[in-house]
C-alpha cells in the first residue's frame, strides 16, 4: 500500500526540483527526488509514494509517457507540472492518468493547497496493490449492502470507492470517479463544470476561481469515463451533457 507519508518528485531542473522537495518536506512528506522519468518510476516502485509531483519536459522518457507507466504499478496521486498553459498539455496528462495539474510558474502555496485536496479524498488500490487482510472483505461490498449509488445498472459505492457497469468492474482514476459519485449522487439535478472542478480541488464549500482549463478538464475526465463505460455523448445510457451548462443522469 502506498505510504501516506512519502512523495516522489520528477523534475529535471535542480533548482525547482529543489523548491518542490522543500515545499512537501515542509508539509511533512518523506520525499525522494528524481531528475528523470526512468529513475523516478523506479523510486515510486522502492517507496511507494502517496502523492507524485510529474514534470512534462522530462530528457528522454516525457512526462506523459511516464504518468502512463506509472498508473501501470501505482495509484499515488499524480500532480504534473507544465511549463506552458498549452491546452493540449493538461489534456495530455490528464489522459495519461494525472489527477491535477499546475502551470509553472507556481506558487508554492497553490501546490501544498492542491496536494491537500487531493489527500482529503479517499484513495483506491491502484495497479499490484493488494488489500491488508482486515479489509479484504470491506473491498468487495455485497449488492444489497446499503449505501450504493444506482442508475440503470451503473453501480458505485462511495465508501468502498467500487464502480460497476451491468455487474463488470470499472477501472477508474480518483477524478473520475468523483466525478461519477457527484453525478450519480445528484440525480438528474444538472452538475455545472464549475462545480465539478470546485469538487475535485476540495472547494466546493469555499468557492474560487474556475479557469477555462479547469473546465475542460471536466470535460476530458467525463469523455474518460463513457469511454470506460462504452457509451457515447450522442447516445448516452447514463451521462446526459447539458449543453453549455454541465452534466446530469439520463432519464
Amino acid at each position: 500500500m502506498p505510504d501516506s507519508q512519502v512523495a516522489v518528485v520528477i523534475e529535471d531542473d535542480p533548482d525547482i526540483r529543489s523548491l518542490i522537495t522543500d515545499v512537501l518536506d515542509q508539509a511533512g512528506f518523506r520525499v525522494y527526488p528524481a531528475g528523470t522519468g526512468i529513475d523516478g518510476l523506479e523510486l515510486i516502485r522502492q517507496h511507494q509514494p502517496i502523492v507524485t509531483t510529474l514534470d512534462i519536459s522530462l530528457p528522454g522518457m516525457d512526462g506523459f509517457e511516464t504518468a502512463k507507466r506509472i498508473r501501470s504499478i501505482s495509484a499515488t496521486y499524480i500532480v504534473m507540472l507544465t511549463a506552458r498553459a498549452d491546452e493540449i498539455d493538461t489534456l495530455q496528462g490528464l489522459q495519461a492518468g494525472a489527477d491535477d495539474y499546475l502551470t509553472k510558474p507556481f506558487r508554492p502555496r497553490e501546490l501544498r493547497a492542491r496536494i491537500e485536496a487531493m489527500l482529503r479524498r479517499p484513495r483506491t488500490l491502484g495497479p499490484g496493490e493488494v488489500a491488508p487482510p482486515e479489509s479484504v472483505a470491506d473491498t468487495s461490498p455485497s449488492p444489497d449492502e446499503p449505501g450504493w449509488l444506482e442508475h440503470k445498472g451503473l453501480r458505485l459505492h462511495p465508501d468502498m470507492r467500487v464502480a460497476t457497469a451491468d455487474d463488470a468492474p470499472l477501472d477508474l482514476t480518483r477524478s473520475e470517479f468523483d466525478v461519477l459519485e457527484e453525478l450519480l449522487s445528484a440525480g438528474r439535478r444538472v452538475i455545472g463544470k464549475d462545480a465539478l472542478a470546485l469538487m475535485l480541488r476540495g472547494d466546493s464549500h469555499a468557492g474560487g476561481f474556475v479557469s477555462e482549463h479547469d473546465a475542460r478538464a471536466i470535460e476530458v475526465h467525463v469523455a474518460n469515463l463513457r469511454r470506460k463505460l462504452g457509451e457515447s455523448a450522442a447516445q448516452p445510457r447514463w451521462i446526459e451533457t447539458v449543453r453549455g451548462v454541465g452534466y446530469r443522469l439520463t432519464l
